[in-house]
């Protein structure tokens, strides 16, 4: 059994904050740019939604998409760096990932 350094945990928590970093800002990048500015144009161009709903609930229909639009983001962010981190690590073996065995091109469900 191999014993875990100090190095080796400095390490993955160094990567573990550049990753949570890079989530963080995607998320704001994707809640400004892909939600905020377009729901608040909607919001207060839209004749009806001017007329019907007050500047609260205006504030609050922007503050929701882009809240969710962050979380959203940040979480398929995180998840791609943690499938590149895992392949990256992953022993040479099992990152050969093309199919050789019988010859044939696909498994026998696949075959036409």
């Amino acid at each position: 059994m191999s014993a875990v350094t100090r190095a080796y945990l400095d390490q993955k928590l160094a990567l573990a904050k550049r990753c949570s970093r890079e989530a963080t800002l995607a998320g704001a990048k994707a809640a400004t740019v892909a939600s905020a500015v377009p729901t608040l144009a909607s919001v207060r161009m839209l004749p009806w939604a001017k007329a019907n709903i007050n500047p609260t609930g205006q504030a609050l229909i922007i503050c929701t998409a882009a809240g969710m639009t962050y979380f959203v983001a940040a979480d398929k962010k995180i998840l791609s760096l943690a499938r590149r981190h895992s392949f990256e690590n992953a022993p040479e073996h099992l990152k050969n990932t093309s199919f050789q065995g019988t010859g044939h091109p696909h498994p026998a469900f696949f075959r036409p």
